[in-house]
C-alpha cells in the first residue's frame, strides 16, 4: 500500500489570487449582458425606420414604452409624437412607464420629460434620453435613430 501524499498548505496569496480571478470572470460575464451587438429589433441598431406599433396606442399627454424595441413614444399634445431611447442614461435599465408627463425608470427613480427627454428632478440619470425621429404612416409609428 502506498503512503498518502501530504496536501500542500494553501497560502493567503494563492487564495486571494484565486478569488480575484473568480470575481474578475464573474464581472466580465455580468457586463457582457449590458450591451448588445446584434440588432435585437431596437432603433439603436437599425439603419432605417423601425415600425414600433399603432399610433392609437399612444395617449395624448402620455406615452407608451415599446420594450421589445427599446423605444418610448410620447404624445405631449394631440398629433405631436416624440420618440426616445427607452434605455435610461444612468444605468442602462429600460424605462417601464409613462405617467404624469414623465417617463419613469424603475431601477433608481430617474424621471424624464415626455416633451424633450430631459432629466426631471435630481436624477440620478446624468443626461436626457436620446431622441429619435418619429413619423406616423398609415396609423403606424415609424422611428428612425436621429
Amino acid at each position: 500500500m502506498s503512503e498518502a501524499q501530504p496536501i500542500p498548505a494553501t497560502t493567503r496569496r494563492t487564495l486571494l489570487c484565486g478569488a480575484a480571478a473568480v470575481l474578475a470572470g464573474g464581472g466580465a460575464l455580468a457586463v457582457s449582458g449590458c450591451g448588445s451587438t446584434g440588432s435585437g429589433g431596437s432603433a439603436e441598431a437599425a439603419a432605417g425606420p423601425v415600425e414600433v406599433g399603432p399610433a392609437s396606442e399612444v395617449p395624448v399627454g402620455g406615452g407608451k414604452v415599446f420594450r421589445e424595441k427599446k423605444i418610448v413614444v410620447t404624445q405631449p399634445t394631440e398629433g405631436q409624437y416624440k420618440a426616445f431611447s427607452a434605455k435610461c442614461t444612468h444605468a442602462g435599465c429600460i424605462v417601464d412607464q409613462v405617467k404624469n408627463n414623465e417617463i419613469l425608470c424603475p431601477c433608481h427613480g430617474s424621471r424624464f420629460s415626455i416633451t424633450d427627454g430631459s432629466v426631471q428632478g435630481t436624477g440620478p440619470a446624468p443626461s436626457p434620453l436620446p431622441s429619435y425621429q418619429v413619423a406616423v404612416e398609415g396609423g403606424t409609428l415609424k422611428v428612425t435613430q436621429a
